[in-house]
C-alpha cells in the first residue's frame, strides 16, 4: 500500500496528478488497485476522499478520466456519500466490482490542502498552497496560521494582522473570502518556530511570502499571539452556497443534494432563515433576504420551499420545510441571502456596536484600521457606510466616540457625502491623515439592520423607522393590535428599532392592513423596555381584533432622514 498516507488512508489514493492531494481515485482491494467510475460521482463524494487522505478541502470532482485512464479493474460505481463520512467505504455503492463503465469514466478529485504528514510535508495538492496550512480548525479553511521555511512549520505573530492578510491566505489556499482574522491564538498556541511578524498586505498578493514582514524569523511574540484565519469555505458551508452574487456572502441560495445543486424556493422566506444560511457560511450577520430571484433565476431542482427556521439553527437542514423537492414554486422565486461579510464592506467595518451594523466607523488604509473625525458627519455620510455594508438605511450618525474611542490612526476629517455614492472613498473629504480631530471625536454609524431589531419590524411606511408593527413568531410575521396602543409601546419599538424617539403612535391600519396572524393585543408598556416582548399583552396570538386595527408607529429618525434626502 502507499505508505506515504496515514493509517485511515491505506486503502485510497490519487495517482497521476501533481502530488498526492490531487489525481484520478484510486481503492485497494483484495490485493490490488482499482479505479471508480464518475456515475454519481461529485463534490460530497469528493470531499470524503479528500478528508480521507488529510488533504483539506475538496475544490472539484472531476470525472471523464481527467487525470489519464487507469488501468486494472474499476471497483466501485454509483458512490454516494453525504460528504461527513470518514471514508469512501461508509458511503453507499452498487457492489465491489458491480458497474456498467469503462476507464474513460474514472473519477478523480482535486482538493485544497497538503497531507500532514512527517515524512513528506510538503507535497502539495496546488503548488501556490505548500508552503501555508491552517491548524486546528473545523477542517482545512480555518485555523491557526503556519508557514512553512527551512523544513518545519511555524506560526505568524498576530501584529498588524488583519483582515487583507487573512484575504491573502484565504486566496492562496482556494479557501474563497477571508470572513475573520482571530489573534491571541484563537486555535490554540502552536508549537515550533515564530516565523513572521508584522505582515503587512494589500489584499491582492498572490501568497503571504509576497506581502511586507519584519523578516524570517524576527518577532517579538509568543505563542499566545499566533494569527489565526476563517474562510468562506471552511467545513460548516459544504452543502450550501450564494451564488452570482459579489463575492461569496451575498446571492442566490443553493444547497447541494444528492449529488447537484439546487435553489431555495422564497416562500416564508425572511430574515431568521437568513440568518442561518449566513452562520452556516461563516458570513457574518444577515442583512437581507431577498425573494424573486436578486441574483438571476437559478437552475436545476428547486430543492427547498416553505423553508421556516428560529434564527438559531446551525444549519438550513435543521430547519423545517415542505420536503425535499417539494415545491408550488419556480425559478423566478429563488431565494437569496446579503451577509455582512459580503464583498463591498472588506475596507470599512463597524466596531464595538451591537452587531455588524451599528459601532465606530473605521476605515483600511495601507495596511492599518483608523477611526473617522465627527467633523461635518450626518445622515447622509452615515447612509453611504450603511448601504456600503449592506446593512440598510441609516437611522443615527452619532459623535462623540458614542461606541467608545478608537485606537490608531484618524484617517479620514471632513467627509461630506451627497448620500447616493458607493463608498465613502467617493465622499470628499480633508484628505487621509489630515484632521484636527482626537479620538473622542470618532464618528459612529446606526444603520436599519443593526442586530436587535431581527423580531421587529415597521411595514409599508417611507423607509424603515415608520409604518406597520409587526413582529416575528414561529417562522412567520404577525402584526399587533392597536388596542391600548400608545406613545409608550411606540418608544420600545423606536428604541429597539434603533429609530430615535417614537412621534406617533398611529391605529387603524394607518399603513394599510397586514396579512397573517395578529399576534399581540392590549400591549401595555412602562417605555423603558429594551423590546416589545418585556411588556405585558394578552398572550401571544390572543385577540379581539382585524387587520384594520393593526398598530403603526412613526419614529423621529424617520424624519430626520426625510429632512436629508430632500437636500439631496
Amino acid at each position: 500500500m502507499d505508505g506515504r498516507a496515514s493509517a485511515r488512508s491505506s486503502s485510497i489514493r490519487l495517482a497521476d496528478g501533481n502530488g498526492s492531494c490531487e489525481g484520478r481515485v484510486e481503492v485497494y482491494r483484495n490485493g490490488s488497485w482499482g479505479t471508480v467510475c464518475d456515475d454519481s460521482w461529485d463534490l460530497p463524494e469528493a470531499q470524503v476522499v479528500c478528508r480521507q487522505l488529510n488533504c483539506g478541502e475538496a475544490l472539484s470532482s472531476p470525472g471523464d478520466a481527467h487525470y489519464r485512464e487507469g488501468s486494472g479493474d474499476i471497483l466501485l460505481d454509483e458512490v454516494q456519500c453525504w460528504g461527513n463520512e470518514t471514508t469512501l467505504e461508509e458511503c453507499s455503492h452498487a457492489g465491489w466490482g458491480v458497474h456498467d463503465c469503462r476507464h474513460k469514466e474514472d473519477a478523480s478529485v482535486i482538493c485544497s490542502g497538503i497531507p500532514f504528514t512527517t515524512e513528506n510535508p510538503v507535497s502539495s495538492a496546488l503548488a501556490r498552497s505548500s508552503s501555508i496550512r491552517l491548524a486546528d480548525g473545523n477542517g482545512s479553511c480555518e485555523g491557526r496560521v503556519e508557514v512553512y521555511r527551512n523544513g518545519s512549520w511555524g506560526t505568524v505573530c498576530d501584529d498588524s494582522w488583519d483582515l487583507p492578510e487573512a484575504q491573502v491566505v484565504c486566496r492562496q489556499l482556494n479557501c474563497g473570502e477571508a470572513l475573520s482574522s482571530p489573534g491571541d491564538a484563537h486555535y490554540r498556541e502552536g508549537s515550533g518556530d515564530i516565523l513572521l511578524d508584522e505582515v503587512q498586505c494589500w489584499g491582492n498578493e498572490t501568497t503571504l511570502e509576497e506581502c511586507s514582514h519584519a523578516g524570517w524569523g524576527v518577532h517579538d511574540c509568543r505563542h499566545k499571539e499566533d494569527a489565526s484565519v476563517i474562510c468562506s469555505a471552511s467545513a460548516r458551508s459544504s452543502s450550501i452556497r450564494l451564488a452570482d452574487g459579489n463575492g461569496s456572502c451575498e446571492g442566490r441560495v443553493e444547497v447541494y443534494r444528492n449529488g447537484s445543486w439546487g435553489t431555495v424556493c422564497d416562500d416564508s422566506w425572511d430574515l431568521p432563515e437568513a440568518q442561518v444560511v449566513c452562520r452556516q457560511l461563516n458570513c457574518g450577520e444577515a442583512l437581507s433576504s431577498p425573494g424573486d430571484a436578486h441574483y438571476r433565476e437559478g437552475s436545476g431542482d428547486i430543492l427547498l420551499d416553505e423553508v421556516q427556521c428560529w434564527g438559531n439553527e446551525t444549519t438550513l437542514e435543521e430547519c423545517s420545510h415542505a420536503g425535499w423537492g417539494v415545491h408550488d414554486c419556480r425559478h423566478k422565486e429563488d431565494a437569496s441571502v446579503i451577509c455582512s461579510a459580503s464583498a463591498r464592506s472588506s475596507s470599512i467595518r463597524l466596531a464595538d456596536g451591537n452587531g455588524s451594523c451599528e459601532g465606530r466607523v473605521e476605515v483600511y488604509r495601507n495596511g492599518s484600521w483608523g477611526t473617522v473625525c465627527d467633523d461635518s458627519w450626518d445622515l447622509p455620510e452615515a447612509q453611504v457606510v450603511c448601504r456600503q455594508l449592506n446593512c440598510g438605511e441609516a437611522l443615527s450618525s452619532p459623535g462623540d466616540a458614542h461606541y467608545r474611542e478608537g485606537s490608531g490612526d484618524i484617517l479620514l476629517d471632513e467627509v461630506q457625502c451627497w448620500g447616493n455614492e458607493t463608498t465613502l472613498e467617493e465622499c470628499s473629504h480633508a484628505g487621509w491623515g489630515v484632521h484636527d480631530c482626537r479620538h473622542k471625536e470618532d464618528a459612529s454609524v446606526i444603520c436599519s439592520a443593526s442586530a436587535r431589531p431581527s423580531s421587529i419590524r415597521l411595514a409599508d411606511g417611507n423607509g424603515s423607522c415608520e409604518g406597520r408593527v409587526e413582529v416575528y413568531r414561529n417562522g412567520s410575521w404577525g402584526t399587533v393590535c392597536d388596542d391600548s396602543w400608545d406613545l409608550p409601546e411606540a418608544q420600545v419599538v423606536c428604541r429597539q428599532l434603533n429609530c430615535g424617539e417614537a412621534l406617533s403612535s398611529p391605529g387603524d391600519a394607518h399603513y394599510r392592513e397586514g396579512s397573517g396572524d395578529i399576534l399581540l393585543d392590549e400591549v401595555q408598556c412602562w417605555g423603558n423596555e429594551t423590546t416589545l416582548e418585556e411588556c405585558s399583552h394578552a398572550g401571544w396570538g390572543v385577540h379581539d381584533c382585524r387587520h384594520k386595527e393593526d398598530a403603526s408607529v412613526i419614529c423621529s429618525v424617520h424624519a430626520q432622514s426625510l429632512w436629508w434626502r430632500k437636500q439631496i
